[in-house]
C-alpha cells in the first residue's frame, strides 16, 4: 500500500518543524545545485527560516550578478513600455525599492558571514577574502581597544597622583594639628603646676632660714 499524500499545513510541533525544515532545506539546496550543473543554468536560492536565519545558494555566478540580472528582466522591460510618466515613475520607484531590498539582503548575508554563519555556500576564494576583511577589521578593533586602555590607564594614574597629593596634604595638616594640641596640653599642664605650687606655699610656708636661727641663738647666749 502506497504512502498517503502529505497534507501541506504548518507543523505545530516545534521540534518536528525544525527537523522538517532542515531536511527539506538540504534537499532544496541539493536540487538547486543539480539543476545548475545538469542544465547549465544560473540558479539563485534564498531561504529565510522562521527565526530570520538566511540560507542561500548560487551557481558559479555570484549571487549579486544573478540578482542584478533578475532586476533587469523583471523591471527594466516594464519601464520601457510604460504608457505615462506617472506609470514610469511608479515603476522607477518599484525598481529602486527592489534594488535597495537586494542591498539590504546582501548586507544581512555579509553580516552573517562576518559572525561565522552560513559559510557552506562560499568558495575558497570567497572565504579567503572574508578572512582578510575580518583580519583587517580585527586590527582596527585592537588598535582602538589599545588606545582606550592607554587613555584609561593615564587617567587612573592622574587620579592616583591627585589622591597621593591629597593624602600628603591631609597628613601634614594632621601632624600640625597634633603638634598644636600637644603644645596646648603642655601649656595647660605647666599652668596647673604653677597654680598648684602657689597654693601649697600658702598653706605650708617654708621654714626660717638656718642662718637667722644661728644668729638669734648666739645673741640669746651672749645675754
Amino acid at each position: 500500500m502506497g504512502r498517503g499524500r502529505v497534507q501541506l499545513k504548518r507543523i505545530e510541533n516545534k521540534i518536528n518543524r525544525q527537523v522538517t525544515f532542515s531536511k527539506r532545506k538540504a534537499g532544496l539546496l541539493k536540487k538547486a545545485h543539480e539543476i545548475s550543473v545538469l542544465c547549465d543554468a544560473e540558479v539563485a536560492l534564498i531561504v529565510f527560516s522562521h527565526k530570520g536565519k538566511l540560507f542561500e545558494y548560487s551557481s558559479d555566478s555570484s549571487m549579486e550578478k544573478i540578482l542584478e540580472r533578475y532586476e533587469r528582466y523583471s523591471f527594466v522591460g516594464r519601464q520601457q513600455n510604460a504608457a505615462s510618466e506617472s506609470h514610469f515613475s511608479h515603476e522607477n520607484w518599484t525598481l529602486e525599492y527592489y534594488r535597495l531590498k537586494s542591498k539590504v539582503e546582501l548586507l544581512q548575508r555579509n553580516n552573517s558571514h562576518y559572525v561565522g554563519e552560513d559559510l557552506d555556500s562560499l568558495s575558497v576564494k570567497e572565504l579567503q577574502n572574508l578572512e582578510q576583511q575580518i583580519d583587517t577589521a580585527l586590527k582596527h578593533v585592537r588598535s582602538r581597544k589599545n588606545q582606550l586602555m592607554f587613555e584609561s590607564i593615564t587617567d587612573l594614574q592622574k587620579k592616583v597622583r591627585t589622591i597621593e597629593e591629597n593624602n600628603a596634604q591631609l597628613a601634614k595638616e594632621i601632624k600640625e594639628k597634633e603638634k598644636s594640641v600637644a603644645l596646648a596640653q603642655q601649656a595647660e599642664w605647666e599652668h596647673q603646676q604653677h597654680h598648684g605650687y602657689s597654693a601649697l606655699s600658702f598653706l605650708f610656708p617654708p621654714p626660717p632660714h638656718p642662718s637667722l636661727n644661728i644668729g638669734l641663738a648666739s645673741f640669746d647666749g651672749h645675754q
